[in-house]
C-alpha cells in the first residue's frame, strides 16, 4: 500500500516566508499611517465629522468603481508582479503625504486626492495578494497559511498603534509616515524574491472582459454560501464604516484620548485578535467550519453595542474590552469564510472570485463613511454610533440563516 507524503511544513516553504515576512512589515507601517492620516485631519486641518467621511470614502471607493475591472485584469497577469508594483506605488504616494506635512503644505484636498490613488492601487494589491496565495501554497495549507497571516498582521495591530502613538505625539504624524511608505518598499523587495511563477492562460484561451466579470458574479451570486458570506461582510462593513467616522471625534473630543493614548488602545485591543487568529483553526475543527464563521460573525457585532454610551472614566478599559472582543471575532470570522472561499473555487477564478467579493463588501465602505459623517453632524456623534453598532451587531443573521451553518469541513475544489 503506497504511503502518502505528508504536507510540508510552511515554516521551510521559501516562497510563504518571504511573502509572511514582507507583509509583516508592511503591516506595522500601516499602523502609522492609519493612525496619523485621521489625526492630521482632524487636529492640524480641523476636518469636521463630514469631512472626515469623504476622507474615509474617497480610500474605499475605488474597490466600488474599480473591482470588477481589476479583477480580470489580474487573472490575466502574473500576480506578483501587480504585488510588487502596487506596493512600490502605495509607497511613493504616503512618502509625498509625509513630504507635504514636513514642508507645512499639507490641505484636506492633498489627503482626498491621495488616499484615492493610494485604494486604487490597494484594489490591485487585495485583488492579487488573495489570489496569489492560493497558487503559492498547497490547498490543505491555505488555512496555516491564512493564520499565519492573519497573526502576523494582528501582532502588528498590537504592537504597531502604540509606537506609531509615541512616534506622532513626539516627532510629528507626517514622520511616522515615513516608516510606512520604507515599509512598502520592504514588502515590494521581498516579493520580488519570490520565485514561483504562475502558468498564465494562452491569449486564444482569454475570454471577453464583460463574459469574465459575468463569470466572476456568478461565482459569488450563484452560491448560497458565498452570497450570504457577502452580504453579512458588505452589511458589517457599511455600518462599521459608519461608526469609525464618528468614533474618531468621539475619542478625541470628548473622551479624551491624545494620539498615544489611542495607539494605546488599539494596541491592547487587538490582542482579543492575536487569539482569534491562533485558535480559529482549532475552533473550526471543534465546532465546524460554519459555525465558526457564524461565531465570528457574532462577537465581531455584538460586544460593541455599548460603545456610544461610554465615559471618559471608564473610556478606556471598556473600549479595550468591547474591541478586543470584536476582533477576535473578526478574525474567527475571516480566516475561515476567506480559506473557505480560496479552498472551492479553481485558481484560474480567484481574482474575479476575491473582486467580486472585495467590490460587494469594500463596496460598502465608502457608502458607510459618507452616512456616518453626515450622521453624525445632524444628530450627533454618539446617537450616530448608536445606530451604526446597534444596525451592524445584527450582520450575522445573514449567515446563520443560510447554507453556511451546515459546512461541516473545509470542502475540496475538484479544479
Amino acid at each position: 500500500m503506497p504511503i502518502m507524503a505528508s504536507t510540508p511544513s510552511l515554516w521551510r516553504h521559501r516562497d510563504f516566508l518571504l511573502l509572511w515576512s514582507g507583509q509583516s512589515v508592511s503591516r506595522i507601517g500601516d499602523q502609522f499611517t492609519g493612525l496619523a492620516v485621521p489625526y492630521m485631519a482632524a487636529y492640524v486641518l480641523a476636518a469636521s465629522p463630514g469631512e472626515m467621511g469623504l476622507l474615509g470614502a474617497a480610500g474605499t471607493v475605488p474597490f466600488l468603481l474599480f473591482g470588477l475591472l481589476v479583477g480580470v485584469w489580474v487573472d490575466r497577469r502574473q500576480r506578483r508582479s501587480v504585488l510588487v508594483f502596487a506596493d512600490i506605488g502605495r509607497g511613493a504616494m504616503i512618502a509625498t503625504i509625509a513630504l507635504l506635512g514636513i514642508a507645512n503644505l499639507l490641505q484636506l484636498t492633498h489627503l482626498y486626492i491621495l488616499s484615492f490613488f493610494i485604494g486604487v492601487l490597494t484594489v490591485f494589491f487585495d485583488v492579487a495578494y488573495q489570489a496569489y496565495l492560493p497558487v503559492l501554497v498547497e490547498r490543505r495549507q491555505l488555512v496555516d497559511a491564512n493564520s499565519k497571516l492573519e497573526t502576523s498582521n494582528t501582532l502588528a495591530s498590537s504592537a504597531g498603534p502604540t509606537f506609531a502613538g509615541a512616534v506622532i505625539e513626539v516627532f510629528r504624524a507626517p514622520f511616522a509616515m515615513l516608516f510606512d511608505a520604507a515599509s512598502f518598499f520592504v514588502s515590494a523587495g521581498s516579493l520580488a524574491a519570490i520565485r514561483k511563477r504562475e502558468a498564465l492562460p494562452e491569449q486564444s484561451q482569454r475570454e471577453s472582459v464583460l463574459s469574465q466579470i459575468r463569470e466572476g458574479l456568478q461565482i459569488v451570486l450563484g452560491d448560497r454560501r458565498l452570497r450570504r458570506i457577502a452580504a453579512c461582510t458588505g452589511w458589517s462593513n457599511f455600518f462599521s464604516s459608519a461608526v469609525f467616522s464618528a468614533l474618531f471625534f468621539l475619542f478625541l473630543k470628548e473622551l479624551g484620548f491624545n494620539a498615544f493614548s489611542l495607539g494605546i488602545l488599539f494596541g491592547v485591543s487587538s490582542i482579543g485578535g492575536i487569539l482569534g487568529a491562533v485558535v480559529s483553526g482549532r475552533i473550526a475543527k471543534r465546532i465546524g467550519v460554519g459555525p465558526a464563521i457564524i461565531l465570528g460573525g457574532v462577537l465581531f457585532g455584538i460586544p460593541t453595542l455599548p460603545m456610544a454610551f461610554v465615559t471618559p472614566e471608564i473610556a478606556l478599559p471598556a473600549l479595550v474590552a468591547m474591541l478586543g472582543a470584536s476582533f477576535f471575532g473578526n478574525l474567527l470570522y475571516n480566516i475561515n469564510q476567506v480559506s473557505f472561499r480560496q479552498d472551492i473555487v479553481p485558481v484560474r477564478l480567484q481574482g474575479r472570485l476575491n473582486a467580486t467579493m472585495r467590490t460587494i463588501v469594500w463596496g460598502t465602505l465608502p457608502l458607510g463613511a459618507l452616512a456616518g459623517g453626515l450622521l453624525g453632524e445632524a444628530i450627533g456623534l454618539r446617537s450616530a454610533i448608536f445606530i451604526g453598532v446597534v444596525a451592524g451587531g445584527f450582520a450575522f443573521l445573514w449567515v446563520l440563516f443560510s447554507p453556511v451553518r451546515q459546512i461541516r469541513e473545509m470542502p475540496q475544489s475538484a479544479a
